[in-house]
Order: structure tokens, then C-alpha cells, then sequence
């Protein structure tokens, strides 16, 4: 019986024979076998041919057609053909798709997961939101894009962390510490000095006021620095526990909260920045000392030590890159930066290249800004505390589901509109409704035929052939293409695939429903539709919780 990744495997061999022996003098292409989007491109293509094209300067049809003569035959393979610019398309015996069944039911949870990382260690780094204040709308984009990718990598045979860097340390310390300090005297005695560049959102008042609630103003004594070192530790923790229930309710669980100030506390820091100086690559200019970012394709060179004696932001983070692909050795470290970051990448690779570190095994993804909507309105403030919206207030207004689902409906790097009455809408315009109604649905059948005492059968038991309509095979081929559509999305580090996936599948489930009575007089095709029927609602389920999004079993 064929399974779906046999069957995937067996057409790759054959392409691959079939150039080994058309070409034998070839590099053998990185080619992709895909599923067309049109049925009448047949059950899988492949691009080889185009790939070959610049190698051998052959045009690509030409090169199609020879592959195409030495491809080894199968019983799998019905026909083949030559389409388009140069793609082969292969069109394949009609009862592969209904060893689908037989997988799904063998694997189950696992019905997708691939070997492709070969247990190789890959760590996330996502969020990483500056502790001195709440979470915004890219820090809720960025966990949902994060966690998913995690998953989706565990779902591709990586062995994955989770991480969030802890800016404990640092500028933007001192500058909480300053912006604390100036509100605990405004509370107190009504002067008002607020630091230019200070942290002004409200939640830096209310920190104040809580401690002078619970301390008094005997504060009020102490030197400066002494007051906002108090302050500082007494508002830090309370702001990272904050951070960690609202990440803990978004579903977002670390491997490892990282903190920044233990790179000083270790040494690694200054060791760094020794490394980078016994290399040649650093010097001093106006009492700072500098990186030669230039060496590796900077713009302009980078100060890792201020005039003052204190290092960058830029010096710690390169200590932080260092510890995770030299230090914890991770063979993969990928970050979820925003797009004001951009500029950063390049500096970064470079620096990993100075320290001895292949610049290929950092990847960063960048993801752009979210704009929420509402009533076709802008929406900037919470209506419930006049301030900025923040994950808390998001997850409140419209569901951990909903946030999570609709943060992976595009690509990181797209610009996206968040419609904040659309997620809370129950129709099938809402598409987390859509996916999760297709599931429930699912439940609601198996559930009514088992109080009737029809339970779903073994796929040995059933005759799958049955399932011959066009509704039951394009459904089957979509729950197919799941591992396929796995080992795609975790190469491009997409998994906004496994969200549109999902909605393919439910649509498919729908239309299938539609067209297709579940329950029959005839008992062998009630069978094997209550199979497909079960096989999906696995799919479906391993889908959503490489999202993170609940598979409710009654709407």
C-alpha cells in the first residue's frame, strides 16, 4: 500500500535515476516535487528540467524530454508529460491516494512529521520584548510567528528550543531606573523632572506608586543611584512576571528565559570584545573601541565600548549569538526580529564571521508591523484603558485562538491588517472560525454514528476504492500533501503554510460534506467515507496544534 511520502520518495528516485543516467555528467539539482494547483496538471510536478538549464545550456524542455526517456518505469506511474517553460508533470495510478488512509491511521498524532532535520538542534529566539514595559502588537505577532515555527521545525525532525533573550541590563535599565525615579518624586513631592528620553507610559506611574504603597517614602532619603537600583528591583520582576503569564496565556512556554546581564555577570562580554581584539578586528578612536564591521560588509564600523567604559548594546549581543552557536553549540539559531532591525543582520553575520562562526547557521526572519482595524477604523487605543493596545488587551478582546490563527494567515515579512471584528465573528468569513466549525463539524458526525453504533472502521475493513467521487479524492489528495506541505514550510521557515493549509482542508471538508452523505444505505461506502471523514479530523488536529489553536469538538 502506498503511503504519501512512499509515493513522494518513489517519484524523486525516479527523476533522480532518470538524470543520473540522461546526464550522468551532471550536478545533480536541489529540484522540488510538488502537488500542482490544477488536477489537470496531474498529481505531482517537478522543476529539475529548469534547473539544469544554465549547467548543461540546454533548453529546459529539451532537457524535460530527455529525463523524461530514461525515466525508469513503475507501476505507480500511469503517464507523464512535458508542460509549460520545462516542468514535468506525472499523473499517477488513481488508488495511490487511498494508502493516505492507512497512514493516517498508523501514525495519528505523528501523521506529518518528517525526518528532514535529523534530530539537529535549532534554537528560537522570539519576542525577547524589552522588560521596562508591556507587550505590544509586534511582540503578539512575533510569539505566535515564533512558537509555530518552533513546532513546525519539532514537526520536521529538529530538536528544538525555545528562547527569550532578557534585556535585564544595559541602557534601557539605566533609562527604566531614571524614568522610575522621576515619577516616585512627582508622586511624592510634586516635582516634575522628567528625563527627555524616559519611559512614559503610565505602567512606569503606576510601578512608582505601587512601591510607595508598600514602602513608604523613606526612599525619598537615599542618593540617586541607590534610589533607582531600589526601584529597578523591585519593578523588574514584577514587569517579567507580567511578561510570562501573559506569554504563558498565549500559549507560549520557554525552554529558556536568557538574561542578558548573566553574558556580564560570566565575563563573556569582555571576552568577546578580547576575542574580536586578538583577531585585529577592533581599535580605539575617541576613547571607544570599534569593531571593523566594515571588514564584513558594513556600511561603517561599530562601537562595541563607549568613551565612558561601558559596552553596547551591540557587544552583548554579539556575546549572546556567540554563546548559542559556540558556547550551547546550537547547529541552528534562528531570531524573530522586527523590521527596524534590518539593519542589524548584516552586522551580525559579520560578527559571527570575525569570531570563526559560519554566518549561515545564524538566519533571522523579520517581520513588519501590524495595523489594527476595526469597523474600517484604525484602532491605536484600548477602549478599555485609554492607552496603547498590548497582548494582554488583545487576547481579552478576542481570544488566544483568534490571535494566534490570524498572526500566521501571511507571511512575517508582509504588512498586515489585523481586523479585530472579523476574529470575533462567528461565520465562515472568520477563517479560525471557518477551520474550527470544519473540526467540530467532524466531531459532531462521528459522535451522532457511534450513538447510532456505526464507529469508524479499520482501513483493512473498509473498501477505500468506493471513495471515487471527485469531493473524496481531492479531500484524500489535500490530507496527502500534510507532510509534504511540512517538510515546504519548514525549509522556508514558513508557518503561515500550515495555516493556510488547514483552511484548504477545511474548505475541501466542507464542499466534501456538501456533495457527499456521510451516512448511506449502502454500509461498505458509510464506512469508507466515515474513514475519510476520521482521517481528517486527525489531519485537521495535528494542523492546529502546530499552531497552537484549539480543535473544539462542539461549537
Amino acid at each position: 500500500m502506498y503511503t504519501a511520502e512512499r509515493v513522494l520518495h518513489t517519484v524523486e528516485n525516479l527523476i533522480k535515476e532518470a538524470i543520473g543516467v540522461a546526464f550522468p555528467e551532471a550536478e545533480m539539482p536541489a529540484f522540488l516535487v510538488e502537488t500542482p494547483k490544477a488536477d489537470a496538471h496531474g498529481d505531482f510536478s517537478t522543476n529539475a528540467a529548469m534547473l539544469m538549464t544554465k549547467a548543461l545550456r540546454r533548453p529546459p524542455r529539451e532537457i524535460a524530454a530527455a529525463i523524461l526517456d530514461n525515466l525508469p518505469e513503475n507501476s505507480l506511474v500511469e503517464r507523464t508529460e512535458v508542460a509549460g517553460p520545462g516542468f514535468i508533470n506525472f499523473y499517477l495510478h488513481p488508488a495511490w491516494i487511498y494508502g493516505t488512509l492507512a497512514d493516517i491511521e498508523e501514525r495519528g498524532d505523528d501523521f506529518g512529521r518528517t525526518q528532514d532535520g535529523n534530530g539537529k538542534s535549532v534554537m528560537v529566539e522570539f519576542v525577547s520584548a524589552n522588560p521596562t514595559g508591556p507587550m505590544h502588537m509586534g511582540n503578539a505577532r512575533g510569539g505566535a510567528i515564533g512558537d509555530s515555527l518552533a513546532a513546525l521545525l519539532d514537526m520536521a525532525g529538529w530538536k528544538v528550543s525555545r528562547e527569550f533573550y532578557l534585556n535585564d541590563a544595559g541602557a534601557q535599565i539605566e533609562k527604566f531606573g531614571m524614568s522610575l525615579e522621576a515619577r516616585f518624586l512627582e508622586i511624592l513631592t510634586g516635582k516634575e523632572d522628567f528625563p527627555e528620553d524616559g519611559y512614559q507610559g503610565v505602567d512606569i506611574t503606576e510601578l512608582a506608586q505601587a512601591y510607595i504603597d508598600e514602602n513608604g517614602s523613606a526612599l525619598l532619603e537615599a542618593e540617586s543611584d541607590e534610589r533607582r537600583r531600589v526601584l529597578v528591583e523591585y519593578a523588574l520582576p514584577k514587569n517579567i512576571a507580567k511578561m510570562q503569564k501573559d506569554l504563558e496565556k498565549y500559549r507560549i512556554s520557554y525552554d529558556l528565559w536568557f538574561r542578558e546581564s548573566s553574558l556580564y555577570k560570566s565575563g563573556e562580554v569582555e571576552e568577546t570584545i578580547a576575542l574580536l581584539g586578538e583577531r585585529g578586528l577592533t581599535y580605539e578612536k575617541e576613547n571607544a573601541v570599534w569593531f571593523k564591521s566594515t571588514r564584513f560588509g558594513a556600511e561603517k564600523d561599530d562601537v562595541l565600548v563607549r568613551a565612558n567604559g561601558i559596552p553596547t548594546y551591540f557587544a552583548a549581543d554579539i556575546a549572546y549569538h556567540r554563546n548559542k552557536l559556540a558556547g550551547r553549540q546550537f547547529d541552528k539559531a534562528i531570531n524573530i526580529w522586527g523590521a527596524d532591525h534590518h539593519g542589524h543582520i548584516a552586522r551580525m553575520k559579520g560578527a559571527m564571521e570575525a569570531l570563526g562562526i559560519d554566518p549561515e547557521r545564524l538566519h533571522v526572519i523579520t517581520m513588519q508591523l501590524v495595523r489594527l482595524v476595526e469597523n474600517g477604523e484604525v484602532v491605536r487605543m484600548s477602549k478599555r484603558t485609554g492607552k496603547m493596545i498590548t497582548l494582554s488587551d488583545l487576547l481579552d478582546e478576542i481570544g488566544v485562538d483568534a490571535a494566534r490563527f490570524f498572526f500566521n494567515l501571511r507571511q512575517a515579512g508582509s504588512h498586515f491588517e489585523f481586523d479585530l471584528g472579523l476574529a470575533v465573528e462567528q461565520s465562515n468569513d472568520n477563517p479560525v472560525f471557518y477551520v474550527q466549525y470544519a473540526y467540530a463539524r467532524i466531531c459532531s458526525i462521528l459522535r451522532l454514528l457511534a450513538e447510532e453504533g456505526t464507529a469508524v472502521s479499520a482501513f483493512s475493513a473498509i473498501d477505500a476504492s468506493l471513495l471515487s467521487d471527485e469531493h473524496e479524492r481531492a479531500l484524500i489528495k489535500k490530507l496527502a500533501e500534510f507532510p509534504e506541505e511540512i517538510r515546504v514550510a519548514a525549509a522556508a521557515l514558513e508557518p503561515s503554510r500550515i495555516t493556510r493549509y488547514a483552511m484548504d482542508t477545511a474548505a475541501l471538508f466542507h464542499s466534501f460534506y456538501n456533495a457527499c452523505h456521510v451516512r448511506t444505505e449502502d454500509a461498505k461506502l458509510t464506512a469508507a467515507r466515515l474513514k475519510l471523514v476520521e482521517s481528517t479530523r486527525v489531519v485537521l488536529a495535528n494542523a492546529l496544534r502546530m499552531l497552537a489553536v484549539s480543535a473544539p469538538e462542539k461549537m
